[in-house]
């Protein structure tokens, strides 16, 4: 038996058997993403370009969850393992149907660019809400949560994950094929390499994707600095560049001068797959003498031991799975679930949950009220049924419901030959018919979204300012001058203010196929709120560092200036229909890690809520503020009391000096904080509630 065929051999053995049965032309032919058919070495067409970041996406009809930010606002990494199984379940499903049918075109395969764990620094940045948030902390722990859910942990992958964009990148949009992102040792170190060193170290994710800009002046697909990174941490993936990225080395960023030059630099550096059209240049670059035979067969061998995690060369576990097991009612579930674990309650005077006895009539207006895409975020796949904002409305409750669109998404006007404003009469009409106004408000993936994606040509996907688009504007000025009881629900991916006081605030994010269903079920309080914003909402984008300017200095609720006044809903804020508080905590060193015990209790309505558990040094090298080092989200019934055991790893409350050296300060007081939010002044004056604070010994 050939040794590429053997199952008792390791993957590496095969694929090195495997590709040196290769010419060298067809070696260099497996680089590109849509790498050809071998027959005679029984080597299946692949296309290496799929995505998943919440579903499989643009390949037809699959479960659709809420926009990654959308998860990350669960602050739950168990929900996010379960999404990531779900999505990795429908992905090979469908992987073998196409194949049994012998379509292997694009967004088909099991190579899943997902997730997106660049930081969230911006509230600018279009392509944040397919992130995590601003946290490298949370961002680490929902990104090894989702790669582990994607890939499982049996001897064969049901699929494979990538962590992207590698590294130090996060808009703007419009700049991004020739910027290049400067940041010093210690904001690389601090902030925008963990989450990538978690990936590779404890998940083991597959793949890692370059960024489109340069790094410190090296072009993350082909740099010699990250690639050593990789090297040091211990990937044994394969790494793919982002699309149409290595053009960019000759066309933007001007580091190479020709095409050839360009593949030999991002293939020295350990760019395997080119997602693009430059590594049909490989064999040219070799007869030029710009790279070597090795070269090209160690990043075919990395490929082909990819597709032997996958399984492709042998018979599976998952070979079994069909077309039946995509959108399933027990995924759908999942959905809901997490669906209801997106939306962060803001702001609530009593107004919620509606009293249904006391209602007649509700009036939901917006251009998000009945709109799909606004459930949607960007890279989504299709469902087979999307249940929007109103629809989950009219479902739950048996009153009259009355709808107006009220304004068009960003234009004035939503016919073509009305005059400016045409709607908003009819929204007023509908606020003066109802008991109490849902009003739904915010942006699409039109809005905000990746550079030639979004509508907004303006800023390529980047948004200009955080108020909402005019014509909403004037749509909520208008509603709240009527002065019903008015709860607004803002549909978006980031920040926004919507320069208003309703009686109540809900942050939908895109909460997926079944997100109508789920705000719905918020509102009449079958379900309480538990989510927690994964990012710091801004009053005014003129107060935020410049969009270019990479360094952390006044970034995020780690570095923020106390005296600030220009936060609106601090990171890690959100409200309940409970009353869950931290009444005691006490936590110890205990060899690598630190043992933490918190008692909590709910004085309210049964609810899920979030132990956040931060720390503060008192060490020069420190964040300016404090740092979330520890999270559990909990669901406490009336009048229960929980303990919650943490173990606390030292590497998560330690230091990095402004050389990069990150180290535990033993020299520094250093307190932890336990509650549900930041121990922050503006955080304790929203919630009426303090943290529980003990200070460690070392």
């Amino acid at each position: 038996m050939e040794i590429y065929r053997d199952k008792t051999k390791s993957f590496e053995e095969r694929a090195h058997d495997l590709v040196s049965k290769m010419t060298l032309m067809e070696r260099c032919e497996q680089l590109k993403f849509g790498a050809p058919a071998i027959e005679r070495l029984s080597v299946e067409a692949y296309n290496w370009w799929n995505e998943g970041l919440h579903g499989v996406a643009r390949a037809g009809v699959a479960t659709m969850f809420p926009q990654a930010i959308g998860l990350a606002a669960s602050f739950d990494d168990e929900l996010l393992k379960t999404v990531a199984e779900v999505i990795s379940i429908e992905c090979r499903a469908k992987y073998n149907e196409y194949s049994k049918h012998g379509d292997r075109d694009i967004y088909k395969g099991l190579t899943l660019w997902s997730p997106n764990i660049n930081i969230f620094r911006d509230p600018r940045w279009g392509r944040g809400h397919e992130t995590y948030g601003e946290d490298p902390y949370l961002t680490s722990r929902l990104g090894c949560a989702f790669v582990k859910g994607i890939q499982g942990d049996g001897k064969y992958y049901r699929a494979a994950a990538c962590a992207k964009h590698f590294a130090v990148h996060s808009g703007p949009e419009a700049l991004r094929h020739e910027f290049d992102a400067v940041a010093n040792p210690k904001d690389m170190e601090e902030t925008y390499l963990p989450a990538f060193e978690a990936l590779v170290k404890e998940a083991k994710v597959e793949s890692v994707m370059g960024a489109y800009n340069r790094t410190n002046g090296e072009p993350c697909c082909g740099s010699e600095y990250l690639h050593k990174k990789l090297v040091e941490w211990g990937f044994d993936g394969y790494f793919v560049s982002d699309c149409w990225a290595i053009k960019d080395f000759h066309e933007n960023h001007h580091v190479t001068a020709t095409a050839e030059e360009s593949v030999a630099l991002a293939l020295k550096n350990g760019c395997d797959v080119n997602c693009g059209s430059t590594y049909i240049l490989v064999y040219k670059a070799y007869q030029d003498g710009l790279i070597t035979e090795e070269e090209i067969t160690a990043a075919a061998e990395h490929l082909m031991r990819t597709r032997m995690r996958l399984g492709m060369f042998d018979e599976t576990e998952f070979d079994g799975l069909g077309y039946m097991d995509v959108e399933t009612r027990e995924h759908l579930d999942v959905s809901l679930e997490a669906a209801r674990n997106a939306c962060v309650l803001l702001s609530n005077d009593g107004i919620l949950p509606l009293d249904k006895s006391k209602i007649n009539t509700i009036g939901v207006i917006g251009p998000n009220a009945q709109s799909r895409k606004a459930l949607m975020g960007n890279y989504h796949g299709t469902a087979s049924r999307y249940v929007t904002i109103l629809e989950g409305i009219q479902d739950a409750f048996d009153g009259r419901v009355l709808f107006s669109e009220g304004c068009h998404l960003f234009r004035d006007r939503v016919e073509g030959l009305g005059l400016p404003g045409d709607r908003i009469a009819e929204a007023v009409i509908v606020a003066e018919h109802s008991d109490v106004v849902v009003l739904c408000v915010g942006l699409d993936e039109t809005l905000e979204g990746e550079q030639g994606d979004a509508s907004n040509t303006d800023a390529s996907g980047d948004k200009l300012t955080l108020a909402l688009p005019e014509p909403q504007r004037l749509l909520v000025k208008k509603v709240m001058e009527v002065g019903k009881p008015t709860v607004i629900i803002v549909v978006s991916g980031s920040s926004l203010n919507v320069e208003a006081e309703p009686n109540a605030l809900l942050q939908a994010f895109y909460p997926g196929s079944e997100g109508g269903k789920a705000v719905a079920e918020i509102l009449f309080g079958k379900t309480s709120p538990s989510g927690k914003l994964p990012v710091t909402f801004y009053k005014d984008v003129h107060k935020l560092p410049d969009f270019t300017d990479y360094s952390m200095r006044y970034r995020t609720y780690r570095n923020e200036r106390e005296e600030d006044d220009n936060v609106l809903f601090p990171f890690g804020y959100g409200l309940s229909y409970g009353d869950v508080r931290v009444i005691g905590a006490k936590a110890n060193v205990a060899g690598d890690c630190v043992k933490a015990v918190a008692e909590l209790e709910n004085n309210g309505a049964e609810t899920s809520d979030v132990l956040e558990v931060y720390f503060k040094s008192a060490s020069a090298d420190a964040v300016r503020n404090h740092a979330l080092c520890a999270f559990k989200k909990v669901h406490l019934k009336k009048g229960e009391r929980t303990s919650v055991e943490l173990s606390i790893p030292l590497k998560d409350i330690s230091v990095v000096n402004d050389e990069g050296v990150r180290y535990l300060d033993k020299s520094a007081k250093t307190v932890l904080y336990f509650g549900t939010s930041q121990p922050d002044s503006l955080s304790e004056r929203l919630t009426g509630k303090c943290c529980v604070s003990a200070e460690l010994s070392f």
